[in-house]
C-alpha cells in the first residue's frame, strides 16, 4: 500500500507520517462486533507524556509547538500499533469463526449421509439375519461409532 503523492499535502503538517499506511476497511454490520472498552494509557504512553511535561519545563514556552508535534507523534504512531493489533485479533477470529462453521457442515452432512445409508443397511441386515433384530443393531452400532469417532477426532484436533 503506497502513501499519497507529498504534492497533495501543501502543508506539511498535513502530511501522514511515512511509517502511518492506511488501515483496510473490515465491513460488517452495526453492532456485530462492540467495540472494547477504552485501555488505561500505557505505561509507554504515561512515560512519554512525563518526558514530554519535563522538556516542556526545561526548554520552556518557546518550544510548545515542537514538544507537542513530537507527542502527538508518539501517539500516533502508537494508535496506529493498537489499530493492527485489533485488526489481526479481528483476522484470527474470523478465521476460528470459519473452522467452527466449516466443523459444524461436516458434521451435520456426516450425520444425513449416515441416516441415507443406514436405510439400506438396515433392511440388508435385517433380512441377512436370521433374528433381524440382531442385524439392525449391528448395522445401527456401526453407524453411530462412525459418528462418534468423527466427533471425538474434530474434538482433539481443536
Amino acid at each position: 500500500m503506497t502513501l499519497p503523492n507529498p504534492e497533495t499535502y501543501p502543508n506539511p503538517e498535513q502530511r501522514p507520517h511515512p511509517t502511518m499506511q492506511p488501515m483496510p476497511h473490515h465491513p460488517g454490520l452495526p453492532g456485530q462486533h462492540p467495540m472494547p472498552p477504552a485501555p488505561r494509557p500505557s505505561v509507554e504512553l504515561q512515560r512519554d507524556a512525563a518526558a514530554a511535561m519535563a522538556a516542556r519545563r526545561e526548554l520552556g514556552p518557546d518550544f510548545d509547538d515542537q514538544i507537542a508535534a513530537g507527542l502527538a507523534e508518539r501517539m500516533e504512531q502508537l494508535a496506529y500499533h493498537r489499530g493492527v493489533e485489533l485488526q489481526e485479533q479481528h483476522r484470527a477470529s474470523r478465521v476460528e469463526e470459519a473452522a467452527e462453521r466449516s466443523t459444524r457442515t461436516q458434521r451435520f452432512a456426516l450425520g444425513i449421509v449416515s441416516l441415507g445409508a443406514g436405510i439400506p443397511i438396515t433392511a440388508i441386515s435385517a433380512g441377512m439375519v436370521d433374528p433381524p433384530l440382531i442385524g439392525v443393531l449391528v448395522s445401527w452400532g456401526g453407524i453411530v461409532a462412525v459418528n462418534v469417532v468423527h466427533a471425538l477426532g474434530g474434538r482433539r484436533r481443536r
